[in-house]
This record gives C-alpha cells, sequence and structure tokens, in this order.
C-alpha cells in the first residue's frame, strides 16, 4: 500500500456543513473534485487532476479498511464509513466518506466520493476499530473484519448481528415456523386438557405479539421512516438524516441507497450553490469591469478624437514649417552663392594689394637709385667748383653752374628722402591692408564654409520635415483606425455590461431556483 510520507500531529479542521466531493475512473484517478476537497487536500487543482486517489491516503488507515472498500464499491455497492485523510503538509483531517459506484451498462466505471464532517464519537470510535484492527493483524488471530464499512464479529459471536441482518423471508419464517410448531404441541404430546390446550393459545398469542412487534419494529417502522424521508426529499427538504437500519433486506437497502441519494444530491446542490454563487459575483465584478470599460472607453475615444484634431493641426504646421524650411534652404542657396563670389572678390582685391605692394617696391627702388645719382652729382658739382677756382676768372661761370647744379643735388636728394619715407609709410599701411585683407579672405572662406554647412543642415531639415510630415500622415490614419476600434470597443463593451447585467440576472434566478432544496 502506497506510504505517503511524512505527517505530523496537526488536525486541520474544516466547517461542519462542507462536503468535500471527487470522483475517479475505474482505476481510482481522479477526475473532479470541488473546491472544498481542494482547499481541505492542501493540493492545487492541477495537482489533483489525474494522479491516484490514494495521494490523499493517510498511513496510519488499516489495509483492511481499503480492501473492504474496493470489495463493496466493485460489486456496484456504496461504502460507508470513517476515513483519516493526509494533507499535502503533512497534516491529517477526519472525513465520514461515502463512496458509490458510477454504474454503466450494469459495471462501475468510475467512483464518487462524498465526504461530511464526522462528530468526535465517530472520529473516536474510529480510532479504537483500527487500533483493534492493527492489533488482532499484528498478532495473526483477527476476530473481526469490515464488511460495507461496518465492524463484523467472527463466528457464535455474530449470531446476533446475522439476525439483526436477516431477509424479510427469514424474518417472517422466524416469527411463522414456531406459530406452526405451537400447533403442533397438542397432537404431537397429546394434550387433550382445558389448562394445556388454554397454554397453547397463551402461548401461541405472546409469540404472535412478541413476532408482530419485532416485524413491525424491523419492517414497518423503517417503511414509516422511509416513506417520511421520501416525501421530504420530494418536497426538496435536504437538512435531515434518514436513519438507518442494519441488515441486508430490501427495505434496509433501499433505505441505505435514499440515503446515499440524499448525501450526493447534498454534496451536487451545495456544490451547483458555490458555483453560482461564485458566479453570480464573477458576472457582477464582470458587469461592473464592462461598465467602467465602456466609460473609459468613451473616454478614451473622446480623447482620440482630440489626438486627431491636434495631429491634423500639428501636420498643417510641420507643412507649413517644411515649406518655410525649404524657402530657407533657397535663401540659404542663394547666400552661400554671394558669399562665394565676395569670396573671390577679396581674392582679387588681395592679388590687387599684393601687386601695389610689389610696385611700392620698385618704387622704393627706384628713389634710391635717384638719390645715389643726386649724391654722385653732388660730389661732380664740388669737383667741378674746384676745378673752376683753379681756373681763376674764366671759371667763374662754370663755378656759378657747379653752385646751381649741387643745389639742385641737394634739393634732388631732400626729395627723394621725403618720397621714400611716403613710400615707406605707404608700404606699412599697404602691408597692414594685406594682412587685414588676409584676415577678412580666411573669414570670408569659414563664412562660405559656415553657409554651405547651414545650406547643408537646411537640406537635412527639410528631409527630416518631409519624412516627419509622412510619419505624422500615417499617425494620423492610424489614429483614425484606433478611433474607430475605440468606438467599436466602445459599443461592444455596452453589450458587455449588458449581457454580464443579464447573467447576473440568470445566476439570480438559477440561485432562487436552488433555495427550493433546503439544506439546513
Amino acid at each position: 500500500m502506497r506510504q505517503n510520507l511524512p505527517v505530523t500531529l496537526h488536525e486541520f479542521q474544516f466547517p461542519d456543513d462542507e462536503l468535500l466531493m471527487s470522483t475517479t475512473d475505474s482505476q481510482g484517478n481522479i477526475t473532479h473534485c470541488n473546491a472544498a476537497f481542494v482547499r481541505v487536500s492542501g493540493f492545487s487543482m492541477e495537482e489533483l487532476m489525474g494522479q491516484p486517489h490514494s495521494l490523499v491516503r493517510h498511513p496510519d488507515m488499516p489495509a483492511e479498511a481499503f480492501r473492504d472498500m474496493w470489495a463493496t464499491i466493485g460489486h456496484g455497492r456504496s461504502w460507508k464509513g470513517i476515513v483519516k485523510n493526509r494533507r499535502k503538509d503533512g497534516g491529517f483531517y477526519w472525513v465520514h466518506a461515502h463512496v458509490t459506484p458510477i454504474m454503466q451498462g450494469g459495471k462501475p466505471v468510475g467512483y464518487m466520493s462524498v465526504r461530511a464532517k464526522p462528530t468526535r464519537e465517530q472520529v473516536q470510535a474510529a480510532e479504537q476499530l483500527y487500533a483493534r484492527l492493527a492489533q488482532e493483524r499484528a498478532k495473526g488471530q483477527p476476530d473481526m473484519v469490515l464488511h460495507a464499512g461496518h465492524a463484523r464479529l467472527l463466528g457464535l459471536r455474530n449470531l446476533f448481528g446475522k439476525m439483526q441482518r436477516a431477509n424479510f423471508t427469514l424474518r417472517i419464517a422466524a416469527v411463522v415456523l414456531p406459530l406452526l410448531l405451537m400447533g403442533c404441541l397438542p397432537a404431537v404430546l397429546g394434550w387433550t386438557a382445558a389448562w394445556q390446550v388454554g397454554l397453547q393459545a397463551a402461548a401461541m398469542v405472546l409469540w404472535s405479539a412478541l413476532g408482530l412487534g419485532w416485524l413491525h419494529r424491523t419492517l414497518t417502522q423503517p417503511f414509516a421512516l422511509t416513506h417520511r424521508f421520501a416525501k421530504q426529499l420530494a418536497s426538496c427538504e435536504l437538512d435531515r438524516q434518514l436513519p438507518l437500519v442494519p441488515g441486508r433486506h430490501p427495505m434496509a437497502l433501499l433505505m441505505e441507497h435514499l440515503h446515499q441519494v440524499h448525501f450526493n444530491l447534498r454534496a451536487i446542490v451545495g456544490d451547483a450553490r458555490h458555483e453560482i454563487d461564485s458566479f453570480s459575483h464573477l458576472s457582477r465584478d464582470l458587469s461592473g469591469s464592462a461598465r467602467s470599460l465602456s466609460e473609459r472607453t468613451e473616454l478614451q475615444a473622446e480623447r482620440l478624437q482630440q489626438t486627431a484634431a491636434a495631429m491634423t493641426q500639428l501636420a498643417g504646421s510641420v507643412e507649413q514649417s517644411q515649406q518655410t524650411t525649404e524657402e530657407v534652404l533657397q535663401q540659404s542657396g542663394k547666400s552661400a552663392e554671394l558669399a562665394e563670389r565676395g569670396g573671390q572678390a577679396m581674392q582679387k582685391v588681395e592679388d590687387m594689394v599684393h601687386q601695389l605692394r610689389d610696385s611700392s617696391q620698385q618704387m622704393g627702388q627706384i628713389i634710391t637709385t635717384i638719390e645715389s645719382i643726386a649724391f654722385q652729382t653732388n660730389i661732380l658739382a664740388l669737383n667741378a667748383a674746384v676745378e673752376a677756382a683753379r681756373a681763376g676768372e674764366q671759371g667763374r661761370g662754370f663755378a656759378v653752374v657747379a653752385g646751381e647744379v649741387r643745389t639742385l643735388a641737394q634739393r634732388s636728394a631732400e626729395a627723394a628722402k621725403e618720397i621714400k619715407r611716403l613710400i615707406s609709410g605707404s608700404n606699412d599701411r599697404i602691408h597692414q591692408g594685406a594682412e587685414r585683407m588676409q584676415e577678412a579672405s580666411a573669414t570670408i572662406s569659414q563664412a562660405v564654409q559656415s553657409v554651405a554647412q547651414v545650406s547643408q543642415l537646411v537640406q537635412e531639415i527639410v528631409e527630416t520635415s518631409r519624412e516627419q510630415a509622412l510619419g505624422i500622415a500615417q499617425v494620423d490614419r492610424a489614429i483614425g483606425e484606433l478611433d474607430a476600434v475605440t468606438q467599436e470597443n466602445a459599443r461592444m463593451s455596452e453589450v458587455s455590461a449588458h449581457s454580464a447585467g443579464h447573467m447576473s440576472s440568470n445566476a439570480g434566478v438559477l440561485h432562487r431556483t436552488l433555495e427550493v432544496f433546503r439544506m439546513r
């Protein structure tokens, strides 16, 4: 037998009115279980489905109990008994199990187990019984067995129990046969006296009274109880139990079957109520969520419309910006062209300044030549004056001419010096102008490059603006489609809210329908 370990001494308690239900296939694998069973077992629904039902078996349960259960339900009969189950965490819980075979074609194809919470007296009695069975099994001398969940003594000690479990025929025979024997006593024993006949009659009357009382208690009373319970069951009263009587006679079997029907019906109705309550809560939540979604969807639709309008305005602004940027690009092209022309003009001016500087240098060289000629002329004039003085009176006129030539040479030298000074100042200013022209040319060249870069950036901005315009147009179309979808979602949300409200109403009707079954 499967051993589920570890185990603890912690007992899990569940409500008195809660029923744990599960179904298995013919091999004992779980095919369905209700929420109460899942919660009490400690396992999840996924961990239970498809697993052997022995998953919750506790090691303290004797093998005799499960042997009796499988022997009983295997013959198509119901089994009930007190069972100790193990939880996933190792704890345990006691149940009063009712196992019923699910028949198809006269053969069991599955089993339905409904468990209620037992009383403490039932738990204590089960603990004592299972302890006794374990002791007897250890000794190898059992004096009792389990049959259909009930303990039966072996040997003569079971005689009274067999009488209690006798069927209708045996019970009637047990009453009638002694009466027949009493009726034959006078003929057999030769009784003829009046007192003997009176004794016979008294014995027969007494036996008849006792027999009828016993038959009434064992047959008529169970029939009355069964009839009353059937009327209660027919009137949907599920809050009362049917007391069972021992035996395998038809009335006892009928009472047992009605008791099992009542128990299974309580479990099914209880589960149906629980699921309907959950469904009702879920439908109300769904209805509220659908209404909230509808409101939020309508609000989103309004915002989408506002966004669509804003996107249309933005598209217009982007288009206008694109046109402005294209105009700026054209102006940037013209500015770049003008800057390039200005740079060319500055280059020409710079060339002219260089030519002027070269001319000034040539004029300086010419002035130097003039100064040299004036110096030599002055020397020649001095030589001429010396020669005129030597000539005496004849050289006086030549001396005057020589003096004039010297004076002219001095004035020429002074004029050459002044011209040289002016040319030197002009050269300095020309040199400074040339440097400034170079700086201006470099600045204009940088400006031309900057204008070209700006023109390129403006071109990129134009391309980006075009791409943005295309993207905004696509976004605008997408927002339009999203707005249409949102409007459809709002309509569907209203339909869902209406459907959820209708579902909640139907759940209420179904719940009121099940309220016909009174369970407590």
